[in-house]
């Protein structure tokens, strides 16, 4: 015979005190983790009620007029201690907690399993002038080009202006960079010329957090690819300036080449040892030079070091090529574009231990135009005509990652992103702009120091 027991069931005021305790908790949490609201708020009413109003108010003013003070005093400390930390925790509250789950479902980077939903966890938030950085927690299985891909759909989403995403030291995290307001809207004067240029890292122009942008020419060579108008000058002319010092005291010996018939180059003369344009065969016959200094160098290197280091007597040779194209696709001559072709080949793999750097800037980045693109460890992109063409010039996959350079308008020459080899994540720049004035005054500030007989012109 079945026995059947009684149910027992939860006394009523059990449960009440389960949800009041369980409530109180998550009181006491959310206490702690707003500790900025919480802790002014309860000293506020502490206050209010042990002294009055009045007091209260007197201590309102007084924190007021001490925040106005160190702004106005030092605004720089201001900044970085005490608004933009503010900011920062105002906007990870009200801006982007407050929908972050429903834009990471929205944006694929939630997902489901076993009918519970995962989300990434947003770490911290840190903003500046320009834009907010957002430190994520990764779900396992999501590496930071998933993160790279959707960069802009996050920006729309959270109403910014585009996102870009880039990998840590950590491998279970990645930070999303929001941007508010562009740095880079505004054109770049030229920068100041030092004595002795750092090769290491030379002054361009300004990066994407308002920053100071310094490239590495010391062991490069840089590619720059941009369609009519985009600015390539302004690369070229900016890199020359940052050069102007060790050019004047013979420490950078710079070769410059422009198929174009000298329109782009000739007002930099005085800045060139050697100025070869518009004939294809002098250009190989100075091209094959530079072959055979490498050549010297490299031998008289051998054994001692493996990195030259530039002096007067052994100066940095920079070659510096305005459209790399006209010389090796477009020349009808095949013997000369071979004799090219097989120089610059030599210089780009051989010549960055012996202090020999090429500098080129082309137009049209297919691969019949540029066969030996990968032999530049920095490649530059400025605005291009087609979508396909980023990964050309920057490599696999640099567009998903954030180089947009074919969404950069007319409006905006001189912006482009860099591409270095060993860093997943594209810079996006804008360099200086020189002028014709500034062009031809840094050619009489910084012109070499020889004999007008020393420097050679090659039509």
């Amino acid at each position: 015979m079945n026995v059947r027991l009684p149910a027992w069931r939860v006394p009523g005021w059990l449960l009440v005190l389960w949800w009041l305790a369980r409530g109180l908790f998550r009181a006491c949490v959310l206490a702690v983790r707003y500790w900025w609201l919480t802790a002014p708020a309860a000293l506020a009413l502490w206050i209010r009620a042990e002294f009055g109003g009045l007091v209260l108010a007197g201590v309102v003013l007084t924190l007021a007029a001490g925040c106005a003070g160190w702004w106005r005093w030092h605004p720089s400390s201001w900044l970085r201690f005490g608004w933009y930390p503010l900011v920062s925790r105002v906007r990870a509250l009200f801006v982007y907690r407050r929908r972050w789950a429903s834009v990471m479902a929205t944006c694929g980077l939630a997902t489901a399993f076993a009918g519970d939903r995962y989300v990434p966890q947003l770490l911290r938030v840190r903003c500046d002038r320009y834009g907010d950085e957002l430190t994520v927690r990764l779900l396992p299985g999501q590496i930071p080009d998933d993160w790279g891909q959707a960069a802009e759909r996050l920006a729309y989403a959270f109403r910014r202006r585009s996102g870009q995403a880039r990998s840590t030291d950590r491998p279970d995290r990645v930070v999303v960079r929001l941007v508010r307001r562009d740095p880079l809207a505004a054109v770049v004067a030229p920068l100041p010329v030092a004595d002795v240029p750092e090769l290491d890292a030379l002054p361009l122009g300004i990066d994407e957090d308002g920053q100071l942008y310094r490239l590495r020419l010391a062991g490069s060579h840089v590619l720059i690819a941009g369609a009519t108008g985009s600015g390539k000058g302004s690369v070229l002319w900016s890199l020359l300036r940052s050069l102007a010092g060790g050019i004047r005291s013979g420490l950078v010996e710079v070769w410059a080449f422009d198929p174009k018939g000298g329109m782009e180059l000739a007002a930099g003369v005085p800045l060139f040892t050697r100025f070869a344009f518009d004939d294809p065969d002098s250009m190989a016959g100075v091209l094959e030079e530079a072959v055979k200094r490498m050549r010297l160098r490299a031998a008289r290197l051998r054994g001692v070091t493996r990195q030259h280091v530039p002096t007067p007597e052994e100066p940095l040779l920079v070659l510096v090529v305005d459209e790399l194209a006209a010389l090796t696709a477009y020349i009808t001559d095949r013997k000369v574009r071979d004799r090219i072709k097989e120089s610059l080949g030599l210089l780009l793999s051989q010549g960055r231990a012996a202090g020999v750097h090429v500098v080129a800037a082309l137009q049209d980045p297919r691969k019949d135009v540029l066969p030996f693109r990968d032999l530049f460890p920095t490649r530059i992109g400025l605005r291009l005509t087609e979508p396909e063409q980023v990964d050309m010039v920057l490599g696999d996959a640099a567009r998903d990652r954030g180089a947009l350079c074919d969404r950069i308008p007319e409006s905006m020459p001189g912006v482009g992103f860099v591409v270095l080899d060993g860093v997943r994540e594209p810079v996006r720049v804008r360099f200086a702009y020189l002028t014709d004035d500034d062009i031809r005054q840094l050619g009489r500030d910084y012109r070499r120091l020889c004999d007008d007989t020393d420097q050679e012109v090659t039509p």
